[in-house]
């Protein structure tokens, strides 16, 4: 049965991440990148990290890409853009570049991992045993105090960033819609 669900969930990761290359409409992509996101939290579920799951579900499912539908929404996918003129000519084979470094890190990690004995069960997970709670509720602790001490300024860097693209987003698309008024 393990298996059975590892197939299906790995298929829907995959084809919602070809659906957000192929895809040519961004609000189809978006959508693609949900089915994308479910994959990964069924992933979750089968590995016993419920919380984990929960947390895809609702912070990325969820949050990330409303956010993502509302500055597509915001900028208009109407307008049809000219592929061939390259506003910075070098990103495409900086791209290339850069995707070709990523499949050599997921091939060399592949390859790393082979050797690496394999956990069982719950200690995968990386629990740890506490007396006075239980390990699941142990892990979340440590999963709380991880993020809201020793990571609290990427955390905090993430939220920043992410405030900061919506609104420059507003920004910029008011300034276009500006400048046509002004034009016609």
């Amino acid at each position: 049965m393990e298996l059975v669900v590892f197939v299906i969930a790995s298929l829907m990761v995959l084809a919602g991440a070809a659906g957000v290359i192929l895809r040519r409409h961004p609000v189809h992509a978006a959508l693609s990148l949900v089915l994308t996101l479910f994959g990964v939290a069924v992933h979750f579920v089968a590995m016993e990290a419920h919380f984990l799951a929960a947390v895809q579900v609702i912070v990325y499912a969820g949050a990330i890409v409303v956010l993502f539908l509302f500055v597509i929404m915001l900028l208009g996918v109407d307008s049809a853009e000219d592929l061939s003129i390259e506003p910075l000519p070098i990103q495409r084979p900086l791209a290339a570049i850069s995707g070709l470094a990523i499949v050599g890190l997921v091939v060399a990690a592949v390859v790393a991992a082979r050797d690496a004995p394999v956990l069982q069960g719950r200690a995968a997970l990386g629990e740890i045993s506490v007396e006075s709670t239980t390990s699941y509720d142990a892990n979340i602790n440590q999963l709380s105090r991880n993020l809201f001490s020793d990571h609290v300024l990427a955390f905090e860097l993430t939220s920043v960033l992410l405030i900061v693209a919506v609104a420059g987003t507003v920004v910029l698309t008011r300034r276009e819609k500006k400048q046509k008024e002004a034009g016609s």
